[in-house]
């Protein structure tokens, strides 16, 4: 999930969030249910909790946003970018360093 923290492992967000779904119905509100379950599994807040939902939600098509995968893949290419703009960066310093060494007048010895 984009931005969760690996504080929490990934088994114990999908418990919170099938949680939630599964009390809902015995609270006033979405909220009492996540402040609920926060306080259930020992998550630090009830946003916490909340965050998750959402994210399962738009992770399962039902909001807009950018899914777990979605942005997993983004990373990685983010990632691989870097190093392919590092690797074409060295070969143009290597270039530049043998084309003057291929300008420098070289002595023969006889």
């Amino acid at each position: 999930m984009p931005g969760s923290s690996t504080r929490y492992p990934v088994e114990l967000r999908e418990r919170a969030v099938r949680m939630v779904s599964e009390i809902r119905a015995d609270h006033d509100s979405e909220w009492a249910a996540m402040s609920q379950v926060a306080q259930l599994l020992g998550v630090g807040t009830p946003e916490t909790v909340r965050k998750w939902c959402r994210q399962a939600e738009v992770d399962a098509g039902q909001r807009p946003g950018v899914t777990t995968e979605e942005s997993a893949e983004l990373k990685r290419l983010k990632r691989e970018n870097a190093e392919l703009k590092r690797a074409n960066a060295i070969l143009k310093s290597a270039s530049v360093f043998f084309a003057a060494e291929l300008d420098r007048p070289h002595f023969q010895q006889r």
